[in-house]
């Protein structure tokens, strides 16, 4: 099990984790080891452009969402590969910060905690 799926598991369960991912798909919008801050989210509320939390095809990505069609979202890095179409149930936090700044747009969208 790696970093981003024990995150995954722990945001799923409804906590909020912050975290430094690695890797160079997301800059300028993150870069790597940036201490990101990720909140369980309603997908259905997710748009585009949001940065969530999601697995595809058996991996897990900090990624742009880049299409949403009511029941999938489509999930692509900051450089244009698209990753692919994931459901809602495999789409688990939005990055609500970035090294501590707020992202915008965020409001309505986190799921209730239970």
């Amino acid at each position: 099990m790696g970093v981003l799926d024990s995150v995954a598991a722990r945001v799923a369960s409804g906590e909020t984790v912050r975290f430094r991912p690695t890797g160079s798909s997301m800059v300028p919008l993150i870069r790597s080891r940036q201490l990101v801050t990720v909140a369980p989210v309603d997908p259905a509320r997710v748009e585009v452009g949001d940065i969530v939390l999601a697995k595809v095809a058996g991996t897990i990505y900090l990624h742009l969402a880049t299409a949403t069609d009511g029941k999938r979202i489509q999930i692509g890095n900051n450089r244009g590969r698209i990753n692919g179409w994931t459901g809602h149930e495999r789409v688990f936090g939005l990055c609500v910060a970035v090294d501590g700044v707020p992202r915008g747009n965020i409001d309505g969208k986190l799921r209730p905690v239970e």
